[in-house]
């Protein structure tokens, strides 16, 4: 099987990591983009070069689907590490292992430390629970990647304590352009669901206080699916079992061929099996289907179950991103949850790393009174931000030249440039999280910055970086960015340096007056 371009950087990538002298790195592939395919491929490169294999996973479902397509893409057969099966007396160099399973004293003992070279993370977001750690802990040595389609900012800075580095990563926008993911279009229906009774359990909404509060609004919510759901092939997730049946029979009253799946369902297989036929056009379900299901025919997503996790929340909607014939989009429906918390998921989550962006485009979207495809939304967002953060830059480069700063405030610098990455930036790993070092400071000082507005190492670093680019480039120094923008010159950051000095030069003859003939606000070094 031949890999995609992403896919074959990707498996490089954690060559490269591991190579390097990085044993425990990650690889993030949304939903849809064949991580198991990589790690198939990783594995088969492991198990030719004569290493021992471990893949591990917390779900039986996800187990069997390693194996498939290991099996179907390199030929090669796994031993299973599970219940009653084990790979003990194996011939077979790849073992798929239940993490419920290998966790138990008996079954991790019958394995030295040495055991496997290479362990393999499905889900890779769960790998910080007790149960994981007790097995990887006991092969100390092995090179460890960790998979997943969907970690949050939270959940980088926590997999950070075990991960050392993020091999690669792909992202939903990127697929969806490239043409590997479907595109998304969000619908904010017009319902005020009032959460603020809710309370939390380890991290998220209580499940069953998120049923009660939902009751109420469960005829409104399947009136309006009608308006938008009828010809749609449609998966709701929902926060209980009898919440989820008690809709699936709404939804059938007003017409919809809906039926229910949830973990005691005897008759499970037979039901996704007709709803992929098309016999059902609604499939309710109480989180049941966020792994180890796949059905691209999927149009239509309804999140009745809200999150502040938004790996859960991209899992729900990854059921409906595979591309599929006659399939132009997703539809995600979205709604007006009424809570004081600012945590969250919407489909802004799923496209946005800057918190300013992601609340003007929930808001945009909310605005809109119709499907917004979210690529367009999240551009349409970050424009408004960046005009409300260029009318806040203006405020505070009055200011500054008020009190005759020295120094470049970090934000003018960064929106001068036009760098978005540095605005935007979130450290992601231990280090990254620090304070700026004593000798950062001082470099930054040195070369025009103002270091006490550095919150982190990795900030200061990416600056740092950003400015000796800069310098072997020719462009202009923070100093220069700050005379002449303090004179009315327009992003100066993005003037070559020689020319930046000749302006300067042309003032400082003019008795440190801009030259009459010289329009600030309207001069290009370029024209």
């Amino acid at each position: 099987m031949e890999l995609r371009p992403y896919q074959e950087e990707a498996r490089q990538a954690i060559f490269d990591q591991w190579n390097s002298g990085v044993n425990r790195t990650l690889l993030v592939l949304p939903t849809g983009c064949g991580k198991t395919i990589v790690f198939a491929k990783v594995t088969e490169d492991c198990v030719r070069n004569g290493k021992r294999v471990l893949i591990l996973a917390h779900r039986g479902e996800l187990l069997e689907q390693a194996a498939d397509k290991i099996h179907k893409s390199t030929g090669l057969g796994c031993a299973v590490e599970k219940a009653e099966s084990s790979c003990a007396g194996s011939w077979f160099r790849i073992v798929v292992g239940s993490v419920q399973t290998l966790t138990r004293e008996k079954r991790l003992a019958q394995f030295p430390a040495d055991y496997f070279d290479t362990i393999i993370v499905d889900e890779a977001h769960h790998c910080l629970s007790d149960s994981y750690q007790k097995v990887l802990g006991h092969f100390p040595d092995a090179k460890v990647l960790g998979v997943t389609a969907t970690p949050d900012r939270g959940d980088m800075r926590n997999m950070g304590e075990f991960f050392e580095s993020l091999a690669y990563e792909y992202t939903l926008p990127k697929a969806i352009r490239e043409g590997y993911l479907s595109p998304i279009k969000a619908l904010t229906l017009p319902l005020k669901l009032d959460l603020s009774g809710v309370g939390i359990s380890a991290g998220d909404f209580k499940a069953g206080d998120l049923g009660t509060a939902l009751d109420p609004y469960l005829h409104q919510i399947a009136d309006e699916m009608l308006k938008y759901c009828v010809d749609r092939k449609t998966v709701v997730f929902l926060p209980l079992v009898k919440t989820s049946q008690k809709f699936r029979n709404i939804l059938c009253e007003k017409g919809f061929r809906a039926a229910e799946v949830n973990g005691d369902s005897r008759d499970r297989a037979e039901v996704l099996d007709a709803f992929d036929r098309g016999d059902y056009n609604v499939l309710c379900n109480s989180m049941l289907l966020t792994e180890g299901w796949d059905c691209p025919s999927v149009d239509c997503i309804a999140v009745l179950r809200p999150t502040k996790v938004r790996s859960l929340y991209s899992q729900m909607v990854g059921r409906g991103t595979r591309l599929h014939p006659g399939k132009e989009h997703l539809l995600l429906l979205d709604f007006l949850w009424h809570t004081e918390r600012h945590e969250l998921c919407y489909p802004a989550s799923l496209i946005c790393q800057d918190e300013d962006v992601a609340r003007q485009m929930t808001e945009n979207i909310e605005k809109a009174g119709g499907p917004v495809d979210i690529e367009e939304a999240e551009k349409q967002a970050s424009e408004d931000v960046v005009a409300q953060r260029e009318e806040a830059l203006a405020k505070q480069l009055e200011e500054m030249k008020r009190r005759k700063k020295r120094l470049v405030d970090p934000l003018q610098f960064e929106m001068s440039i036009q760098a978005e990455d540095l605005s935007g930036y979130v450290p992601a790993f231990g280090w990254e999280m620090a304070p700026p070092s004593d000798k950062q400071k001082d470099t930054l000082e040195k070369l025009g910055i103002i270091p006490d507005e550095i919150e982190s190492a990795g900030k200061a670093a990416k600056l740092l970086e950003r400015l000796d680019k800069r310098k072997m480039e020719g462009l202009t120094t923070p100093k220069q960015i700050r005379f002449l923008e303090g004179r009315g010159f327009q992003h100066v950051g993005t003037w070559q340096f020689e020319a930046a000095r000749k302006m300067i030069d042309r003032i400082a003859a003019n008795g440190w007056r801009v030259p009459l003939e010289i329009i600030p606000q309207e001069y290009s070094p370029i024209g």
